[in-house]
């Protein structure tokens, strides 16, 4: 567990406390800015949980878990804190703590696990939270409290005091509640206390009366030993009554009504520190009266959004089927506790007039059959609602039937679906989780289901789209819109040549297509795929009045604000698919969640005010993110690098170019240098001269490349004048989602620091800077620092400076800002992540502007590379200068 106090500064009324949930039990402490104003009493809070976790860890967790005021607390904390509030309340039930003290050692059932992960909402490193997370954090819970209590000169119960005195610790005495074949008292008492048996070493139960044979009626002992009961007695009426009568030391028979009465009190014995042992049947939901609804059994006669499932409702007491008149006939009992079919159950009018209108309004549903499957698949959110149920008063259990249930199945288990491959004319060989990937986006499709692929950035997310389009474009005619920041336009159109050279594309941005204009539509039947941006899609009529076959979304997250006039544009196309790709995970905002299945299959997750009314619902009722998870699970597939299935199918080192688009300040500046560097080279001879002329105005083509500003010798830096800005924003936002770190190498000192202060924009956080003015003694700190607990999400270094000697495994991204054009040198840079004592996957980005003499050079090194077979050792720039002029201008001259 680390914590991170953000150097920069933030209004503490825009800083709210999260929790990142990491590997292995792991969990960090975070700030993170928000848009909503914070008041006293959560700023407060919030810096005193911070404050504790800093001082000390052990004080930290037990501080957080006897937190009463979890309104004011942010999901992930809230969560943390659930999981911690769980282990205090388990050891404060075991009967020999004080006895035990820093020996004692709780476990957790799986079930108690299930729970808890169920009800896990969404959040930063969700998909680190499994069962070994859990249990590893209790290990740690266990290690926390045996130190804390091994230090403590007090009691046990003194102990918990000092953190809360609403903890009671349990006593020794037990209240029995047992079923009795009596008729006039179907129900027997018994108050029990637990006794340590010498010889077996474990507790056994006598009956309360032996213990005023034990200590004598005025023994301060036993006057302990009734604590319990005499906390009990001051809050129920009922073990008042038991007490004052003396009848609590005996076996009593109770009736019904009486029985009932101490069922509903059971929580006030338990916060008296009672513990009570009951009917199964009083806890297990499953063996109590409820209703079944089971949507989709049978296949419909189409498949697709629209189609309509069937719908069945059944009444059960346990296993056992009941009617609608017998249940009728139970309203007529007196409230409490009632015996039917062999099963004692609860008479509570408002649940049974509740079910019984539920149930004759599912009945009337199975009759209609007019649940098509958005809404069966929704059931799971809004089963109240559609049933007329005010309130969550009765047992109500909804399953998919047996047709949904297998759809469902392969959706969640991509394995499971029959493989499609990856058309003709397709260079590339995919990786098992990828094929497995456009199988499940042409099942998602053939469903006519929005998908949203979701996997982590280096998986491919490009290549598994363009592979689906490739054999979609091989087997019929169909037209797809692709939309896409601009950033990413040189990204799409290198991938399609080089993995789909036969789809047939049109970009329908200016920076690629200068003839753009109402009429583009005529070019529909000469095209698969249409490329736009954003931006783009509200300056042309004609592409919202097609009906496209596809829609594609990358970069998703672009429409997570359901109010923008972006987002809204979006939403007005028209598709029969669609799909949203996005490397950013969905944790923490489920705001976010909503408008992108607004866009996939609206109405799945209801309208944006029925959606943030159940978000309140789940935040009353202290979260069950389950039913949430149960609906939206299959249409998001999300495969990461530290998955088991994916982690064995990928290299080491993931290498990818990220290519960037010039601003029209840059193209400026470019073409302005490509005219000078013409008149200088015309004006020279051969020699030394041409030579420095040449390497000089590389150097400057580099610069403007990387920002109009570094080439003008300015300190604007602003981030709109730098394509490779843009893309700069769009990796690290992903990121900084993960809370993952990164290396960024330049060659140019001059950058590094502008480089420094743009990433603190992004992560949030400061970052650190090592240049050949870096201090050898300085050095090793700073990497200390990037390797330490502390989150320091990103180090910009010199590449002449930072490409050796350094153990920079903390980071898991290298990105090269400018390129070197020698891949040794590259290579060795990237290797101060990529070295032993690494554990995750490396993925490098190399950045190459589009159309400039970044992307010439790189292909012919890479043509170079494919000659030899083998990396290239070496290439100096300097081989640029033994070009001839026209070769030269060649080289430099942009093309767009």
């Amino acid at each position: 567990m680390t914590i991170n106090n953000k150097e920069k500064s933030i209004d503490n009324e825009h800083k709210e406390l999260i929790v990142i949930f990491k590997q292995d039990g792991i969990f960090e402490l975070d700030f993170q800015v928000t848009k909503e104003k914070l008041n006293e009493e959560q700023i407060a809070i919030q810096q005193e949980i911070n404050n504790h976790f800093a001082q000390n860890e052990n004080q930290g967790m037990l501080f957080l878990g006897f937190l009463e005021n979890t309104e004011v607390l942010t999901d992930s904390v809230t969560y943390l804190r659930l999981i911690i509030a769980t282990f205090i309340k388990k050891i404060s039930m075991n009967l020999d703590i004080e006895l035990l003290r820093e020996k004692t050692i709780v476990y957790i059932e799986k079930d108690e696990i299930k729970d808890l992960l169920d009800n896990a909402p969404y959040l930063t490193g969700l998909e680190y939270l499994n069962y070994e997370w859990i249990e590893k954090l209790w290990q740690k819970l266990n290690i926390s409290f045996s130190e804390m209590i091994g230090e403590y000169e007090g009691s046990v119960s003194e102990f918990f005091s000092s953190f809360s005195t609403n903890i009671n610790l349990v006593g020794r005495v037990f209240f029995h509640l047992v079923e009795s074949k009596k008729d006039n008292y179907p129900f027997a008492f018994l108050a029990t206390y637990s006794v340590n048996d010498a010889k077996s070493g474990t507790s056994k139960h006598l009956p309360l009366k032996n213990a005023l044979i034990e200590y004598g009626e005025n023994n301060k002992k036993l006057l302990n030993l009734l604590s319990t009961v005499n906390k009990a007695s001051e809050k129920s009426e009922l073990i008042s009554e038991l007490v004052d009568t003396g009848e609590i030391f005996h076996p009593l028979g109770l009736s019904a009504a009486e029985a009932f009465t101490f069922l509903k009190e059971i929580p006030l014995y338990e916060e008296s520190g009672i513990l009570c042992r009951i009917p199964k049947w009083w806890k297990n939901k499953s063996e109590s009266l409820r209703m079944s609804v089971s949507v989709g059994n049978s296949t419909p006669s189409r498949v697709n959004l629209e189609a309509l499932v069937d719908f069945d409702a059944k009444l059960f007491l346990g296993e056992e089927t009941i009617t609608a008149d017998e249940i009728k006939k139970l309203l007529s009992e007196a409230e409490g506790l009632a015996f039917i079919k062999g099963k004692w159950v609860e008479v509570n009018h408002e649940k049974l007039k509740q079910m019984l209108k539920a149930f004759e309004k599912a009945q009337k549903l199975m009759e209609s059959k007019d649940i098509n499957m958005v809404e069966a698949m929704r059931f799971q959110l809004n089963a109240q609602k559609v049933l007329n149920v005010s309130k969550d008063t009765f047992d109500l259990e909804v399953t998919n039937g047996q047709w949904l249930n297998s759809v469902v199945d392969k959706l969640c288990n991509p394995e499971k679906i029959e493989e499609i491959n990856c058309g003709d004319d397709f260079n590339a060989n995919l990786r098992v989780y990828q094929e497995r990937g456009i199988s499940w986006l042409h099942f998602m499709k053939a469903l006519g289901l929005g998908a949203c692929l979701a996997d982590d950035m280096g998986l491919g997310k490009t290549v598994q789209v363009i592979a689906l389009l490739n054999y979609i474009r091989t087997n019929k005619q169909e037209k797809t819109l692709l939309i896409i920041p601009a950033s990413l336009i040189g990204n799409w159109m290198s991938e399609i040549q080089k993995f789909a050279p036969s789809l047939r594309y049109y970009v329908i941005h200016p920076s690629e297509n200068k003839k753009l204009g109402e009429d583009d539509s005529k070019y529909m039947e000469n095209y698969d795929l249409f490329i736009t941006t954003y931006a783009m899609i509200s300056k042309f009529e004609w592409i919202k009045n097609i009906t496209w076959d596809s829609v594609i979304l990358d970069e998703a997250q672009a429409i997570k604000n359901p109010g923008s006039i972006q987002t809204k544009t979006v939403k007005q196309l028209k598709a029969r698919y669609r799909i949203a790709m996005t490397g950013t995970p969905i944790e923490n905002r489920l705001s976010d969640l909503w408008s992108l299945f607004d866009f996939l299959n609206k109405g799945l997750l209801g309208s944006a005010k029925e959606f943030s009314g159940f978000i309140k619902k789940l935040k009353e009722s202290q979260m069950d993110y389950s039913k949430l998870k149960k609906v939206v699970s299959p249409f998001i597939l999300r495969r990461l690098k530290t998955d088991k299935a994916v982690i064995n199918d990928l290299p080491e080192k993931i290498e990818m170019k990220t290519y960037a688009t010039l601003t029209k300040k840059q193209v400026m500046l470019y073409n302005k240098l490509v005219i000078d560097l013409k008149q200088k080279l015309e004006s020279k001879e051969e020699g030394i001269e041409r030579k420095g002329i040449v390497i000089s105005s590389l150097m400057k083509f580099k610069q403007i490349c990387n920002h109009p500003s570094q080439y003008l010798g300015q300190d604007s830096y602003l981030e709109n004048e730098s394509g490779k800005y843009a893309r700069l924003r769009e990796i690290c936002e992903t990121i900084y989602e993960k809370r993952e770190r990164v290396i960024i190498f330049t060659q140019f000192k001059e950058i590094t620091k502008p480089l420094s202060d743009f990433l603190e924009t992004v992560f949030e956080h400061k970052g650190l800077i090592l240049h050949g003015g870096t201090a050898i003694k300085k050095r090793k700190e700073l990497v200390d620092k990037f390797q330490g607990e502390e989150y320091v999400p990103f180090m910009v270094l010199s590449i002449k400076a930072g490409g050796v000697g350094l153990n920079l495994t903390a980071a898991n991204h290298v990105i090269h800002f400018d390129r070197w054009w020698n891949p040794a040198v590259e290579n060795q840079a990237t290797d101060r992540a990529f070295r032993i004592g690494q554990k995750k996957n490396v993925i490098v980005h190399k950045f190459i502007t589009k159309g400039t003499i970044e992307e010439k050079i790189d292909m012919m090194i890479e043509d170079k590379i494919k000659l030899s077979r083998e990396i290239v050792p070496d290439i100096q720039e300097s081989f640029i200068t033994e070009m001839t002029n026209n070769e030269i201008m060649d080289l430099f001259k942009l093309q767009i």
